[in-house]
């Protein structure tokens, strides 16, 4: 039998096996494969040998099938194999695609590590703020060839959605690389869900809303906040898009502008309106909370360079903000003098005057006569103020300048929740969207009770929330199968203010302009404290959904 194949004489009556010669052909993909997909597939047999290769494969100990399935998984591409070119293209739509739609930054680089063992391509990545260098290698040349993918842009959740769909298809070897990239690429020129005036009336709602819960202020401070936050989204989503030179300096005119606005308004007679409220809630939408919770994440994933660069560039953004709105509202008090008597007036309204004589009537304790006019006020810690968030709210007051009760969180949360999560573009008719309500809520529940009973330590209050949701959002994705990220977002972005709001809002009052850079960088501070406390119980809830169970074979794509 050796003989005759040796020489290529046929056999007389014996079965050949034509396809031996190929046996050694060296780095062959497809023998590899199919040698594994072989576990999988061993009714199909081949011809006469077919008994050979059952009693071959039968006769395989459990080690070596162990090891044939740990081969299977690292290169599970199977069904729709594709040439190298093909490969590399959906990688680099797949970075240019999670950098335009606001993806978690410190899980990128391990999302694209992912892709490139399984489509089986040696390529490095290196994450820089809004950049990606791709660096492909060839092996048997020696040679690399290095890509700039460059994209910014904000948070798009059904985009990002459909973007991780289109990523777990390919990975999970449902479709093939170039169907891959053709979804990559109309989800990338799709036009936004909603044009310019729909997200204006969003960010009215939200901004409402969030003055409402967030800050104090009742209800016409919250029309008010409303319109500030609107024509804010208005300018950027329309002026400082077209232009570069107006996009510099759009965040210091615009909180200029709400805070002269808020003082005018707050320094009216009757102290109808508050200005910390007013001021507050209308510079919300363009706070850097989400930016200082990614960059603190990076900087626990050990990612420095990112991480630090964007939380130094998150602190001078705060200090961009405060200084906007101290100026706004010291050029009001310039332009208009006797507005501060009326803001003086306001800050004595919850003390007691007296006029007349200390007299002593202990001869043990030397004390002369004191006589003139004895002002008392309330502390916040006394438990008797009037002054809740920043604004003074007397009860005599009509219920129009009180703030909310309590009993219309029920409905003004999973309003805020919808609102918000649809500002960010995530479509209305999806089963995400309730899911991201749902879990918004209970985020929220969580940290309004850790604060009633830790009322002075931000972080450990915003870490109650963050767990709350991290675990709603792994268990949804480890569970039901959604995207972790997507269904998270609206619940963190909630933490951020409402924490900002428990230390009394944005901005205080100041009397030098020494106070007025500590006014920031405590807000600074502050929001460090949340982002950190978020980081910390975001980080406990993965552990614990994903400590036991299967290892995931793509990247995590959650917080």
């Amino acid at each position: 039998m050796a003989h005759g194949i040796g020489h290529g004489l046929p056999g007389s009556g014996r079965i050949h096996v034509p396809h031996v010669p190929h046996l050694h052909v060296p780095g062959d993909h497809h023998f590899r494969m199919a040698k594994t997909s072989s576990l999988y597939e061993q009714g199909d047999g081949h011809g006469e040998g077919e008994g050979t290769a059952q009693g071959s494969s039968t006769n395989l100990g459990y080690q070596e099938k162990a090891r044939m399935l740990r081969e299977r998984r690292k290169s599970q591409i199977v069904h729709h194999v594709e040439d190298y070119v093909s490969r590399q293209k959906f990688i680099l739509r797949l970075a240019k695609a999670l950098l335009s739609f606001g993806a978690p930054s410190h899980r990128i680089e391990s999302q694209l590590h992912s892709a490139g063992e399984i489509l089986d391509v040696h390529v490095t990545f290196v994450h820089l703020p809004n950049l990606i260098m791709v660096t492909f290698m060839d092996t048997d040349t020696r040679t690399s060839e290095t890509h700039f993918v460059r994209a910014g842009g904000r948070v798009a959740l059904t985009s990002l959605h459909k973007v991780h769909l289109v990523y777990r298809d390919v990975l999970h070897d449902k479709i093939g690389a170039t169907e891959g990239c053709e979804q990559l690429k109309r989800i990338l020129q799709a036009r936004p869900l909603y044009d310019i005036w729909t997200r204006c009336m969003l960010a009215f709602f939200c901004a409402s809303i969030i003055c409402v819960l967030s800050f104090g202020g009742s209800i016409v401070d919250m029309f008010v906040s409303g319109v500030s936050a609107s024509v804010l989204q208005y300018l950027g989503l329309n002026a400082a898009s077209k232009s570069s030179i107006y996009a510099n300096v759009y965040e210091i005119s615009v909180s200029i502008v709400v805070s002269f606005i808020a003082r005018l308004l707050g320094t009216l007679p009757g102290n109808i309106f508050c200005y910390s409220a007013i001021s507050s809630a209308g510079v919300v939408l363009i706070l850097p909370g989400f930016t200082i919770l990614i960059s603190a994440l990076e900087l626990t994933s050990r990612n420095i360079l990112c991480g630090s660069v964007r939380m130094v560039y998150a602190i001078i953004y705060t200090l961009f903000l405060g200084f906007g709105l101290t100026i706004g509202s010291d050029f009001y008090l310039l332009v208009n003098p006797h507005a501060r008597h009326n803001l003086a007036a306001t800050a004595m309204l919850d003390s007691e005057t007296f006029h007349g004589h200390i007299l002593n009537s202990n001869t043990s304790l030397p004390l002369s006569d004191l006589g003139g006019t004895f002002t008392f006020m309330e502390t916040a810690d006394s438990g008797s103020s009037h002054i809740i968030k920043g604004c003074y709210r007397n009860p005599a007051w009509p219920w129009y300048r009180q703030p909310f009760p309590w009993w219309t969180m029920l409905f003004l949360v999973p309003i805020y929740s919808t609102c918000s999560s649809i500002a960010n573009l995530q479509a209305i008719r999806s089963v995400q969207l309730p899911v991201m309500v749902a879990f918004s809520c209970a985020a929220y529940a969580a940290n309004k009770g850790a604060n009633y009973l830790i009322s002075d330590r931000g972080d450990i209050v915003s870490a109650f929330g963050a767990l709350i949701i991290g675990l709603c959002g792994n268990i949804y994705s480890r569970v039901v199968g959604g995207t972790a990220f997507t269904s998270m977002v609206t619940g963190v972005l909630f933490l951020v203010p409402s924490a900002i709001g428990n230390g009394g809002g944005l901005i205080q009052n100041y009397s030098s302009s020494a106070q007025q850079y500590s006014s920031s960088f405590e807000l600074g501070i502050r929001m460090i404290q949340v982002a950190i406390g978020v980081t910390i119980g975001l980080f406990v809830a993965q552990i614990l959904v994903y400590a036991l169970g299967r290892r995931k074979n793509a990247a995590h794509f959650a917080f």
